[in-house]
This record gives C-alpha cells, sequence and structure tokens, in this order.
C-alpha cells in the first residue's frame, strides 16, 4: 500500500481538529472533541466513497486496487468507531441559539445514520454474508453518507458553513456524494472497452478466454488485470481476472477456473463472438526486470506470470518459476509456460504437483535457487493457504516481508476475527 495515499487520508482527517480548537470563545473542548469525531468520520466517508469509484489515479496514490480495497475496508472501520465515539460524547454547546425544525429533522437524520451505518458495516466485513447482500450494503452506505451530509449541514454547531471548517469538510462530502453518484451509474455506461471472444479452449480444468478488440483495445502491463462483463450472457455480473496473455496486436486472454459462484458454469454461458466489456487495467503485480526473481504460482495463479514469462527479456537476470499444482493433468497452460522456459535460457521452470508427492517448502526453494534467494524478488500468485504457510519460513533464508509481493484478489475480506481468536487460542493451549 502507498505510504502516500494513507498519509493523505490521515492529515485531511486530522486537519479539522485544527480549525475546531482554534475557534476562539469555545469553553466546552469535550463537546468540541465530539464534533471533531463527527466532522473526522465525515471526511473518511468521503475518501470510502472516491476509493470505490476505481478512477484513474487512484491506484497512484494509493496503491494497487486490491490495497485500495483493503483501505477502503478499514477506512470504513475507522469511520463506525469515531461515530459510536460521536454518539457517546455529548456534542451538545450552550449558547448556540435556539433549535428548528430543520436541525431536529438533521439530529433524526444522524441517528438514522449511526444505527444503519452499524448494521452496513457489520454486514460489510461478515464473509459469510451472500454477496448479492454485501453488495446492497455497499450501495446503501452511501444513501447513509448523505443522510450524515444533511445531519452536518444543518445540525447546530459553533461555527458556520461558511466559515472555513464549514467549507472544508462540505467540501469533502460534496466529493463523497458525487462519487457515491458515480457509483451508482450501471456497468454499461463505466469507462471500458469492447472485445469479442475469439476462441474457448479448455486447459488443465480451466477455460482460456482470449479476446479481440472491437477497435482500440487496452494496453495492460504483463501482470495486470481487467474487471470483464459478459454481456448477454447468464454471466454478466463483473468480475476481476488477470490477462494470461497480451498480444501485440491487441488481443487479450484471461484464463478462469470454477472456484465460486461465478466462474462455476462459466464455459457453458460463454460463446465465441460473445461481446465483453473490459474495465481496466488495474493492478501493480509488475514483472521488474532487475535482479534475480523467483515467481511462484498456486493452481490458477499462473495466470500473471504467463505474461511475465512472456515478457522476460533474454538479457534480464535469471527468474525461478514454481509452479505448484495438484496433478500435472490439471495444471493450466502446463504446456505452454514450459515451451516458453524452454525457449529463455534464463528462466527456470519447477513443477510441484501433489498427486507425485512434490510439496514447495521453504528449504527447497533455498536448495533451488541458492544463494541468490535472498536477494532475490519473490513474487506469489495462488491460494491463501499458500501464501500463509511461505513468507514467514523464508525469512530464514533471507526473504523479508518487503521482497514478498503478491496481488489480493479477495476484494472482499473480514477483519481478521477468526485468526485473532485461533492464535489466542493456540496460546492458551500452550
Amino acid at each position: 500500500m502507498n505510504p502516500l495515499g494513507i498519509f493523505l487520508i490521515t492529515a485531511t482527517a486530522l486537519f479539522p481538529a485544527y480549525q475546531l480548537f482554534s475557534l476562539p470563545n469555545v469553553a466546552d473542548k469535550v463537546a468540541l472533541f465530539s464534533q471533531y469525531l463527527g466532522l473526522a468520520a465525515l471526511i473518511l466517508m468521503a475518501w470510502g466513497q472516491i476509493l470505490a469509484t476505481r478512477f484513474r489515479g487512484v491506484e497512484t496514490i494509493f496503491g494497487g486496487l486490491d490495497r485500495v480495497y483493503v483501505l477502503h475496508k478499514w477506512t470504513g472501520i475507522v469511520v463506525m468507531a469515531a461515530i459510536l465515539l460521536h454518539d457517546t460524547i455529548d456534542a451538545d454547546m450552550d449558547g448556540l441559539g435556539r433549535e428548528t425544525a430543520l436541525n431536529e429533522l438533521a439530529e433524526t437524520l444522524g441517528e438514522l445514520s449511526l444505527y444503519g451505518l452499524l448494521i452496513l458495516v457489520v454486514i460489510s466485513v461478515a464473509t459469510f454474508i451472500p454477496y448479492h447482500l454485501w453488495k446492497w450494503t455497499h450501495k446503501a452506505m452511501g444513501a447513509l453518507f448523505a443522510a450524515g451530509t444533511f445531519h452536518f449541514f444543518f445540525i447546530m454547531k459553533p461555527f458556520a458553513m461558511g466559515d472555513p471548517a464549514g467549507l472544508y469538510t462540505g467540501a469533502f462530502c460534496a466529493a463523497g456524494i458525487l462519487a457515491y453518484l458515480w457509483t451508482l451509474l450501471p456497468e454499461r455506461m463505466r469507462p471500458s472497452r469492447a472485445y469479442n471472444i475469439s476462441k474457448l479452449e479448455q486447459t488443465g480444468g480451466a477455460l482460456a478466454i482470449t479476446m479481440a478488440p472491437k477497435s482500440r483495445g487496452l494496453r495492460p502491463h504483463p501482470g495486470q488485470f481487467g474487471i470483464l462483463r459478459f454481456t448477454g450472457a447468464r454471466k454478466s455480473e463483473p468480475h476481476p481476472f488477470s490477462f494470461s496473455q497480451i498480444a501485440p496486436d491487441g488481443t487479450l486472454r484471461v484464463t478462469a477456473k470454477a472456484l465460486g459462484d461465478f466462474t462455476s458454469g462459466l464455459s457453458g454461458a460463454l460463446k465465441v463472438g460473445q461481446e465483453v466489456r473490459i474495465q481496466g487495467p488495474f493492478g501493480r503485480f509488475r514483472l521488474s526486470g532487475k535482479g534475480p526473481e523467483v515467481w511462484i504460482a498456486g493452481g490458477i495463479g499462473i495466470t500473471p506470470f504467463l505474461a511475465w514469462a512472456e515478457a522476460l527479456e533474454a538479457n534480464a537476470d535469471p527468474a525461478h518459476l514454481f509452479y505448484c499444482v495438484r496433478s500435472q493433468n490439471d495444471a493450466p497452460h502446463l504446456a505452454e509456460i514450459q515451451a516458453i522456459a524452454d525457449g529463455k535460457p534464463n528462466l527456470s521452470l519447477h513443477v510441484f504437483a501433489s498427486s507425485d508427492g512434490a510439496r514447495l517448502t521453504a528449504a527447497t526453494l533455498a536448495e533451488t535457487v541458492g544463494s541468490d534467494l535472498g536477494n532475490a524478488k519473490v513474487s506469489f500468485c495462488g491460494p491463501l493457504s499458500l501464501r500463509a504457510a511461505l513468507p514467514k519460513d523464508l525469512q530464514r533464508y533471507g526473504v523479508t516481508a518487503r521482497s514478498f509481493h503478491y496481488e489480493e484478489f479477495e476484494f472482499r475480506t473480514g477483519i481478521g476475527l477468526k485468526r485473532l481468536a485461533n492464535r489466542i487460542l493456540a496460546k492458551a493451549i500452550r
């Protein structure tokens, strides 16, 4: 995650504290602190809406889209804590004048926003909630943000909306509402490029989908992904896929394996000639080409490394690709990656099939790569279980957390309470 983005969000949320505590003749500092919490929550909520837009430039400021979604989640959690404290700590101040019906309506909408957001945030981080309900909560959060904005504009407060504090927070509220309205647009109205499916091919239990641009196509870097919408299909929900091939003529290929509700049955829903709309490209999972590289792919996680392998230049430093699969028959694009490796002396392919009793470990990596491992950039794409097992063991061989790179495709994640509970339980048992 880009530290610049975290600093930007933090600084903009802290600035109203300076504005409020610089106000003259405000004796009740406790109430003033509660007022600040309300302003900070609104600014963070506005950032949450902006992060959800997938605007160009968002990745540049905040990091890859996967990191943006993680930041979006934690911003929402901090917002919830700030709103709860704002509601708990009395924000009422004496001497602000007599309440009107508009002030009372703003109070009511503030309460509605508080309890509505509390429910929706719980639903959002509970990963067992069905996707369609989870998606609805994100649409509804914007409406509650609008209610919170009304609350801010018309509540009684120690400054006027024309004062710097009012203008500053009001500008964030306006930006957040505009961003929310953007996210409400139908997918067909979002910027995208049109492609037609030119080839469908089964490979190792996965479906390779090759697409030709109808006019001007995207120009992704190897390792990036797009958000695809198969128009006219039963599977029309937008879904992210890494590009497994990026051809010079603009043709793109993605490879999908039946691992969830969307990808299951995808092969039966698609046909050659069908239109595909692609948003993107997204992602910061890039080939550096500088220094020794270790690539670790688990199953369908081979897709970005196929594009990397094709792009690996002859004069680049050596790269080792470790491909972990259940069986060689179940390995997508195995023959293709073997052919690429055979034609590139600086690319070494190592296949680990669990059906043959082969298992990738940090010790195996160190033994295969040798002394270069401690200086190598290690890139991973595959199942969470394998990703969780390797980094800690690799530290013994000089691979730091900063040298271990991956992209998180699970955009919908919890807050780690189950993992924390398991750790506490394990320590208690010991």
